[in-house]
């Protein structure tokens, strides 16, 4: 195989093939997670993100899923 005459995409796809034979499908996406730095702040993303709760608001939400 020479891989001086091959895609980036050929490469790329042989690659993702070796790693599922050696990892598994649920190694190679641990794997490939490893390099992914994602974006943003989270920290500061998650305030809009996530409802502002109180421990009591909280602890009654708790009780009406249990109580379904």
């Amino acid at each position: 195989m020479n891989t001086q005459e091959m895609t980036l995409e050929q490469i790329r796809t042989i690659g993702l093939e070796a790693l599922v034979q050696a990892l598994g499908p649920t190694g190679l996406i641990r794997f490939l997670q490893m390099f992914e730095q994602g974006r943003g702040d989270y920290t500061r993303e998650r305030e809009h993100i996530l409802p502002t709760l109180s421990v009591t608001e909280i602890a009654e939400a708790i009780r009406l899923r249990r109580s379904i």
